[in-house]
């Protein structure tokens, strides 16, 4: 089957359509792309097994109708959860800020550091940028540069959004001298928030202070010789940065063809954004403390080292195979080779007989 009759004009379809009818109509055309390739399954079978696999198909979407059950209450469960879980995180921001002091906390300080340092050190720094820094992913993002910025954060957030379907980050600064916005958002619509299926993704516009945009840098070039003009050459050039996460890739809307390498090109941008936001939201925003500490990590590590040892023991199975094989192909050459002996001995006595063993068939050759 071939998609050649198939030509849609996306740019006409999104004038005429709002971003909601816009992602049904793609969960339209999905559900009919699966119902063609089913067909044309089912058109490969014999009438008989045809008619097993329609039986199956209705088993398949009874388990549908439960499966989806299960996802709404899941989603209700998550919902209520969220609500049980926000008394604790404003106690984890109070004392990340130090808007309030543990009981207790004090008197000990004071007898351990001095008083002017207890009271000189609120809260705990770097708290935010510490946890971020030590998950593997986020690292990944954050450069030098970065760090002076992300000292000022106070507190992550999340929230689920139903219209669209999808979730927002919410990034809390206190004033700083890098940029004018105190909270910065980033926004997941999702077509198919189960499976994932990432529609769009939409960030914070952020108003740098003069000479303090952390995602561009300034290059200036010195004047060639013999120039007019003496002053240096200045222009900007984007550079990597955490804050780049606030300028999502975005697909293009007009209906310009996009080759298959820019498309997969995009495609990977958009799996990357995804990975730094659920991972800010399903690991670091729960689990803060323990990214900040180092414990979270080891508990990656412990899964990263199971996904090696089951790599590995694929590795020792394979490896156990070809030894076998070799240990055969060191018992035919030695079969082989005792055959030799025998019809040689043969020869020379005089005893060789034409029973169809001359010219033996050599031994296997050995598997690199």
């Amino acid at each position: 089957m071939t998609n050649e009759g198939i030509n849609f004009n996306m740019a006409d379809l999104g004038d005429a359509l709002n971003e909601e009818a816009r992602a049904g109509l793609v969960n339209a055309l999905k559900n009919k792309l699966q119902n063609l390739a089913g067909q044309h399954a089912l058109d490969s079978l014999s009438p008989i097994v045809r008619k097993r696999v329609e039986v199956l198909r209705e088993i398949q979407g009874q388990h549908d109708e439960l499966e989806g059950k299960f996802f709404e209450e899941r989603a209700a469960l998550e919902a209520k959860y969220q609500k049980l879980y926000q008394p604790l995180y404003a106690k984890r921001y109070d004392i990340v800020n130090g808007v309030v002091e543990p009981e207790g906390i004090p008197n000990e300080a004071a007898m351990d550091q001095g008083e002017d340092k207890a009271v000189e050190e609120k809260g705990v720094p770097d708290f935010w940028l510490t946890a971020m820094k030590n998950n593997e992913v986020l690292s990944d993002e954050i450069t030098e540069r970065d760090e002076g910025a992300l000292k000022y954060l106070k507190d992550i957030k999340w929230y689920r959004i139903e219209e669209p379907k999808g979730f927002k980050l919410e990034f809390y600064f206190d004033t700083n001298p890098y940029f004018k916005s105190t909270v910065l958002t980033k926004t997941y619509h999702m077509i198919d928030e189960d499976e994932p299926i990432l529609e769009k993704a939409i960030g914070t516009e952020i108003e740098w202070y003069p000479g303090k945009c952390l995602t561009q840098k300034l290059l200036k070039k010195k004047p060639k010789k013999g120039s007019k003009n003496a002053k240096p050459i200045t222009k900007t050039e984007d550079c990597e940065s955490f804050f780049n996460f606030f300028n999502p890739p975005q697909v293009p809307d007009d209906d310009e063809d996009i080759d298959e390498d820019t498309a997969e090109e995009l495609q990977n941008q958009m799996e990357q954004d995804y990975d730094i936001g659920s991972t800010i939201r399903d690991k670091i925003i729960p689990h803060a403390v323990s990214w900040f500490t180092g414990e979270a990590i080891q508990g990656d590590e412990l899964e990263i080292e199971d996904e090696d040892e089951d790599d590995d023991d694929d590795e020792d199975e394979d490896d156990d195979e070809e030894e076998d094989e070799e240990d055969e192909d060191e018992d035919d050459e030695e079969e082989t080779k005792t055959k030799k002996k025998s019809l040689a001995a043969q020869k020379k006595s005089g005893r060789a007989q034409g029973d169809g063993q001359q010219g033996e068939r050599p031994p296997e050759c050995k598997q690199q």
